[in-house]
């Protein structure tokens, strides 16, 4: 059977074979789709990779407003973006662990309060300045202080002092956290010539491709940075971003040919989707949510029992059946679930109009909420808003839903109307998630969470070295922020990619987000 798969693998990878009928034959001879996945990349891998061509993404999320600045960077569009361009000191390895980017090593002191960055020698900005552990510091610096706008604000805000010099740039946190090396993944922290404090916009980093030109919303082209350090990523010689937040639209742009890969298959179309001869659909689990937010600082948001009114008043296997169709599971009105290293189950809480109804009353509040929506905010997020209109309903909440336009509702509507949809394509840690949305000071706080409590578990789970009372610290400030919060989590998806069989070199990661964390551009090439 093993000979049987190479050779297999061996023609899928020449083009004689199209990855569906490899994996379908696969199947058929006992192997599971994630091993015939990983014996097809190392095929691929060994026939060579192909340099050069255009490959083209049709992706969803961008809008006009959408700033070239990595540290207002809000959605998918903005982080493909800053992959072409910019690079982390550190990124997330595929198959778990880190992947060391500008930072080729660092290391921790004993209490993991002192870490130290080595940064790679060599490496030059698109405009020909060498990189220096300056510009590192420059750079974390301008994401720091109560004056930025950086959606990295709350991973900066634990750090006591940096300083850079000798290559080497060095971090003091005011309590240790073991998870730094993650933090530093976050997309926002992509290292600019003095920081970015001379042009944030100017998208000049130290990333496999330059960008050309910049269209928010509509397009975006970047061509291979000659000068990159790394010669394992940026196998096309151009790639181009077209915005297409239309989900029929985006579809059909990958079926008849005009892009090789989208992120955002509609779950409602992704089995018909797979159908296709000459296209994959690429799935991962992983930490993204689907969600309501409710700020808990306004009215009538601001009642505790309303907020529980209608968390009860959802139903979330309706949820995940009808608009995951099961690409997904149920969630819990907390942002974190089993792909944390950390996790623990709580108790589900179901949907029970009769509990809603309950505490409906005990609110006191019998108006109308009022609950915006967009297909920009998630897919499908307009019929689940309807089937979270009809379910309140039973329980006696009178809902509105206001659709609003797709262009301009991350800048407009989210983290500014006090109800609305919205997506979270999580964080690798624990820390990092609730660091940058649920401490009641971060920037993106977009549910306005402020528990004295919580603040103070985040801050001593992170100097708790103990894995047992690490776990259960973050288990309990998961449970505050399920009971207290603002936030109406009732479904976790997967990350649905369509891919084209005219490009090869996909990745079952074990980590990571949507087309292989942005980076599947970039990695893959041309067939």
């Amino acid at each position: 059977m093993k000979d049987q798969l190479n050779y297999l693998a061996a023609r899928a990878a020449a083009g004689l074979m199209g990855r569906r009928e490899f994996l379908g034959r696969a199947a058929a001879l006992g192997v599971t789709a994630a091993s015939a996945n990983l014996l097809l990349s190392g095929a691929v891998k060994a026939a060579g990779v192909k340099k050069g061509g255009t490959i083209k993404v049709g992706i969803q999320g961008g809008g006009a407003s959408d700033s070239m600045d990595p540290a207002v960077a809000a959605n998918a569009t903005a982080t493909q973006v800053i992959r072409l361009w910019g690079e982390p000191l550190l990124e997330l390895a595929e198959q778990g662990g880190i992947w060391p980017r500008l930072a080729e090593s660092f290391e921790a002191s004993a209490d993991a309060r002192v870490w130290t960055f080595k940064i790679r020698e060599g490496v030059t900005f698109s405009n020909g300045k060498t990189l220096t552990a300056d510009d590192v510091l420059a750079t974390m610096e301008r994401h720091s202080g109560e004056d930025t706008k950086s959606g990295a604000l709350g991973i900066m805000r634990g750090i006591k002092s940096m300083k850079a010099g000798d290559g080497l740039f060095v971090i003091e946190l005011e309590t240790p956290n073991a998870d730094l090396p993650y933090l530093l993944a976050d997309y926002h922290l992509a290292i600019q010539p003095n920081g970015g404090k001379d042009d944030p916009t100017a998208a000049i980093g130290t990333g496999p491709y330059i960008m050309k030109s910049a269209e928010p919303g509509v397009r975006f082209v970047a061509e291979k940075n000659p000068n990159y350090w790394d010669d394992t990523i940026g196998h096309a010689e151009t790639i181009e971003l077209i915005v297409i937040n239309d989900d029929t639209a985006r579809v059909a742009a990958l079926q008849s040919g005009q892009v090789h890969m989208v992120n955002r298959v509609p779950p409602r179309t992704a089995k018909l989707v797979a159908r296709a001869p000459n296209i994959t659909v690429h799935t991962t689990s992983g930490p993204g949510h689907y969600v309501f937010i409710m700020h808990t600082n306004t009215a009538p948001f601001d009642n505790k029992d309303l907020r529980l009114a209608l968390k009860y008043g959802i139903n979330r296997q309706e949820m995940v059946d009808k608009i995951l169709f099961g690409f997904g599971s149920v969630g819990n009105d907390t942002p974190i679930n089993s792909s944390y290293p950390l996790f623990t189950e709580l108790e589900q809480r179901m949907y029970d109009p009769d509990k809603a109804a309950f505490h409906l009353k005990q609110s006191g509040y019998d108006g109308t909420v009022l609950l915006r929506t967009s297909d920009n905010s998630f897919p499908g997020a307009p019929d689940a808003s309807a089937l979270f209109q009809q379910s309140a309903g039973a329980a006696g909440i009178k809902m509105e839903i206001k659709r609003e336009p797709n262009d301009g509702y991350w800048s407009e509507v989210w983290n500014k109307q006090p109800f609305c949809t919205s997506y979270w394509g999580g964080r690798p840690t624990q820390d990092q998630m609730f660091s940058t949305a649920y401490l009641s000071t971060a920037d993106w706080n977009d549910t306005r969470f402020n528990n004295e409590q919580f603040d103070q578990l985040l801050f001593a789970a992170r100097a708790e070295l103990d894995e047992g009372k690490r776990t259960q610290m973050y288990a309990d400030m998961s449970t505050i922020v399920r009971d207290e919060g603002g936030l109406i989590c009732p479904m976790f998806n997967d990350f649905i990619d369509g891919i084209s069989d005219d490009v090869q070199g996909i990745i079952d990661a074990k980590q990571g987000f949507e087309l292989n964390n942005f980076y599947a551009p970039m990695k893959m090439w041309l067939a």
